[in-house]
């Protein structure tokens, strides 16, 4: 696939010299190539935004989602193929890809909403003859430097609500899954936004460096590592945007032994494993209580050893590979790692090869055992499909386990006493929180709500937080003469 730039309503062959191989992560072939684009590809969709700006943001609210409820029934019938296409460039099953554009879509109903999310307050009379008021107005252009694990959705928390509320837009996908934004535009080429409201730039830290830096770019928004969340985020907050910085994650489960084991295990192995562990909400790290800790062990080593691994497009797949062979070395040896700080492997994933995809990124689904508090692997976001375990003696002692880490993204909590749910979902400190939940994915009516180092900012993706976001707030204060009103 030839990968295009989308600027000012035209496609525009990049005039570059770098390209970054795109390449099936399950069978290992190339499959497009990403131009390297810098400023003036970026300057050039700015400037386009900019201008698109002034005419977009007096459209009314109630013409500007017609446009997306266009978006939403096209994306809802292309969803096979979009599906596709996000499986074949970052390797998820076919089924983890529809799902990903289902929650896709959902944030496009939700931003359908803005001409009631979206209205400000007024208060009459505050004093004698005097009104106050408070609109939304759009910020102007906005942009999203988005992630490669979830190409399809992550640019749906922020891209409707912002064109609802009155923005334009920049967007610059991850250089490693170019393709399922060349489709998603090419129908949104179809709805008929005018010129320059949308907009698209490839390439890697040259143009991200140029949308942080571009003076007609009021917001950025951002979903990655929180190495490159906080760079992010400091660079453009310098520059004087908005930021929205969701970062990294080491997102623990508790399982007590009055849990359901049975539903506890294959919700678990379903977070930890699906999607390869390249999602920020996956379980990494299970903690057991007491009682729990021999049987919960046994039970999650048999489910990982028995997920079929594979092509996300091949039948009865349950897990793909993971992004590239640098990601495949990088998980291994974060393995090696913990096998040397003095974990045991019961299931080690490493060396994995599937017949027929020889040379396809795979790593099987691995158990850490017995890792210890304070450890690299304790500590660091593995990003694929490990499950390291640890074992507490008590439910206070597991809650300061999981505050004492850096991250606060997700924390889920498995068991069958309300008390215990309660205590845990008021002292954890993180986002989002799961009670017999593997991922606490918020609904898109629902902020995502990451804490601490796995989130930079105020305001989050999603909902009220977005329409926040996207809109800045004037407070209007009214004063009319006596002879005014004696008129009418």
């Amino acid at each position: 696939m030839e990968i295009l730039n989308y600027i000012n309503g035209e496609w525009i062959e990049p005039k570059v010299k770098e390209y970054v191989d795109v390449i099936n992560p399950a069978t290992g072939g190339l499959i497009a190539r990403t131009p390297l684009c810098g400023f003036e590809a970026v300057d050039s969709a700015a400037k386009a935004a900019a201008a698109a700006f002034p005419d977009w943001r007096r459209t009314p609210v109630q013409d500007r989602i017609q446009y997306l409820f266009k978006l939403r029934d096209l994306l809802k019938a292309n969803m096979d193929e979009i599906a596709r296409t996000i499986t074949n460039e970052s390797g998820k099953t076919f089924e983890e890809s529809k799902a990903e554009m289902v929650r896709a879509i959902e944030n496009v109903e939700v931003a359908c909403g803005m001409p009631m999310m979206g209205k400000g307050e007024i208060v009459e009379d505050i004093a004698p003859g005097i009104d106050e008021m408070m609109i939304r107005q759009p910020v102007g252009v906005c942009a999203t430097v988005a992630p490669f694990n979830f190409p399809g959705m992550i640019v749906f928390w922020y891209l409707p609500y912002a064109l609802a509320a009155g923005n334009t837009y920049v967007i610059k996908p991850s250089e490693k899954v170019p393709m399922t934004m060349q489709l998603i535009f090419k129908l949104i080429e179809q709805i008929g936004l005018p010129k320059g409201v949308v907009n698209m730039v490839n390439g890697a830290k040259e143009s991200v460096d140029a949308i942080l830096e571009h003076p007609v770019i009021r917001a950025v928004t951002f979903v990655g590592s929180t190495g490159t969340a906080r760079y992010l985020y400091n660079k453009a907050s310098a520059n004087g945007k908005r930021v929205q910085a969701q970062a990294g994650a080491k997102n623990p489960v508790i399982v007590l032994s009055d849990a359901d084991m049975d539903m506890a295990v294959k919700i678990i192995a379903d977070s930890a494993f699906g999607c390869a562990g390249q999602r920020c909400l996956a379980v990494s790290l299970a903690v057991t209580v007491a009682d729990a800790r021999n049987v919960f062990t046994e039970m999650i080593c048999d489910a990982a050893a028995s997920r079929v691994v594979g092509y996300g497009l091949d039948s009865g797949v349950q897990m793909g590979p993971v992004i590239n062979m640098a990601g495949k070395q990088r998980i291994e040896s974060l393995i090696g790692v913990g096998a040397k700080e003095g974990a045991s492997i019961p299931v080690d994933g490493r060396g994995t090869v599937v017949k027929g995809y020889e040379g396809g990124s795979f790593v099987r689904p691995t158990i850490l055992s017995d890792v210890q508090r304070g450890s690299e692997v304790a500590r660091t976001e593995i990003f694929g499909p490990v499950l390291s375990l640890m074992h507490v003696n008590s439910v206070d002692e597991a809650i300061e386990l999981v505050n004492s880490g850096t991250y606060g993204n997700q924390a889920s909590l498995f068991t069958s006493s309300g008390s215990a749910a309660r205590k845990f979902r008021y002292e954890v400190q993180a986002g989002n929180i799961g009670i017999n939940i593997g991922v606490a994915a918020p609904m898109a009516f629902f902020p995502f709500s990451g804490w601490k180092e796995s989130f930079f900012g105020d305001m989050h993706g999603q909902a009220m937080d977005a329409v926040e976001f996207f809109t800045q707030k004037k407070v209007v204060v009214e004063r009319w003469p006596k002879e005014w009103s004696r008129k009418f």
